[in-house]
This record gives structure tokens, C-alpha cells and sequence, in this order.
């Protein structure tokens, strides 16, 4: 069974503006990326993310160089994007009033939450400080993107045949 993520526009970011970023702040975006290219990992995020990629908070938007590589980007097989409807919407104004949340971070929040998917990765600090958001009743884990964890499996070989 395949692991579903969430990513909000900031965990892209990162992917796309690698060389640009600490390499221990994306490590964690390079390995959820790898496994998502092995097939264990699928992404999930909103429509609107197609869009806000373009600006991080508090920058200038993306510089026009990597409009090709974006024309492209979101056509990877394990990236899911999920339209921005009506219920979500409305869903994300609760999530502005219930959780203290800023409008798009709150349709992130909600497009989680409509599918269900348990698992938010962000590197907004609002988001990630909150480590858990209830919407309606559905808890989303939040953090910075990360691997998923390792499981260690307990090898004992076989005896090996006494001989006669």
C-alpha cells in the first residue's frame, strides 16, 4: 500500500528551488521525492498550488527561468492534483475560524482533509507548529517533509544443515 502525503506549496518550493535551500532543510523533500519515484510514496495537493509555487512568502515571485520545468512539473505520475470545489472552499473558511489558519493554508488544510489523508508536510511555521489540525473530527499530522520511517525486520538465517 502506497503512502499518501499531502504537500502544500512550500514543500514544492523546495524541490524546485533545490540549489537554493540548506541541504538539511530538503532532505527530507529530496527523500519523500525518492520514494514517491520508487512507487511507495503519491503526493497529494490542491489545484491552487499550480499557482502559489510561483511565490514564496515573503519573496519575489519565481524568476521566469523555471517556467518550463513548472509547464512539466505537476504531470509526474505521483503527484495528485485535487480541484479547489466549493465544499473545500467552504471547508477551508472553517478551518480560517476554528483553527486560526490564514485563507490559503486553510484550502490546504481542507483539500487534506476532503480526501482524508493523514499526513501534511509544510514548512510554514504556523502549520507545522500546530503538529496536529482537527477538521471535523479528521486529525491531520503536520510536519516538515520527511521519509517515512524506516522499520528495522528481524533476520535470523536458517540453521544450516548438520552434516553426517
Amino acid at each position: 500500500m502506497k503512502r499518501l502525503v499531502y504537500w502544500d506549496s512550500d514543500a514544492f518550493l523546495r524541490v524546485i528551488e533545490d540549489s537554493d535551500n540548506p541541504q538539511s532543510e530538503n532532505q527530507g523533500c529530496r527523500d519523500v521525492w525518492a520514494a514517491c519515484q520508487k512507487g511507495t510514496t503519491h503526493i497529494i495537493t490542491s489545484t491552487l498550488t499550480v499557482t502559489e509555487v510561483l511565490y514564496k512568502k515573503g519573496t519575489p515571485k519565481l524568476d521566469p527561468k523555471f517556467r518550463p520545468a513548472l509547464n512539466n512539473f505537476f504531470l509526474d505520475n505521483f503527484i495528485s492534483l485535487k480541484p479547489l470545489t466549493r465544499e473545500i472552499a467552504e471547508m477551508a473558511r472553517d478551518v480560517v475560524w476554528d483553527s486560526n489558519i490564514k485563507p490559503k493554508d486553510a484550502i490546504h488544510v481542507a483539500t487534506c482533509a476532503y480526501y482524508r489523508i493523514r499526513t501534511l508536510h509544510s514548512f510554514d511555521g504556523n502549520l507545522v507548529g500546530k503538529k496536529t489540525i482537527d477538521v471535523n473530527g479528521f486529525t491531520i499530522d503536520v510536519s516538515r517533509p520527511h521519509g517515512e520511517a524506516q522499520t528495522e525486520i528481524a533476520y535470523e538465517p536458517k540453521p544450516k544443515p548438520k552434516s553426517e
